[in-house]
């Protein structure tokens, strides 16, 4: 059995579209070029064949775990967030006791962590440590180069 993977309504969105691009558009380029490769000829010594055929098997991996996330998934009711503890999709904004400097996340699930658009993903050691806690407690984090200690600033949504 899978286990339950909660999303926004966002992130289910951008799963069904990616889904719908690879089963309506790479699927189907896939194909034509096994096609064309098989019509060169000898297929025991067809690397353009072989290479078709292993693109064909990586999305076809690729279609089978979005479909399996997106049957899974369960979105998050955004409007049963509170902002009295750390939770998902709260606003964290952070400051590291250490260097004095401050950094804002939003704790989201694995399949919607993105670091460059400050979406953390909540099964990091960071978003672990602030789950529960409140605004102005400091938290000790456990990273590999050591502990980090953080105070909480502000939680939003």
């Amino acid at each position: 059995m899978s286990k339950i993977i909660y999303l926004t309504e966002a992130g289910l969105e951008k799963i069904r579209t990616e889904l719908e691009y690879l089963r309506s558009v790479k699927r189907p380029e896939i194909s034509a070029q096994i096609a064309e490769a098989r019509d060169k000829g000898d297929l025991s010594e067809n690397a353009e064949y072989d290479a078709a055929k292993e693109a064909q098997g990586l999305l076809e991996m690729k279609i089978a775990k979005l479909e399996d996330t997106y049957a899974n998934a369960r979105i998050i009711d955004e409007s049963m967030i509170n902002t009295d503890t750390v939770q998902i999709l709260n606003r964290v904004k952070l400051k590291n006791l250490a260097t004095g400097k401050e950094m804002e996340y939003v704790l989201v699930s694995e399949n919607e962590a993105n670091l460059k658009e400050g979406k953390l993903s909540i099964a990091t050691p960071i978003a672990k440590a602030l789950l529960g806690k409140r605004k102005g407690e400091e938290v000790d984090v456990t990273v590999p180069s050591g502990v980090i200690r953080f105070q909480i600033l502000e939680i939003s949504i």
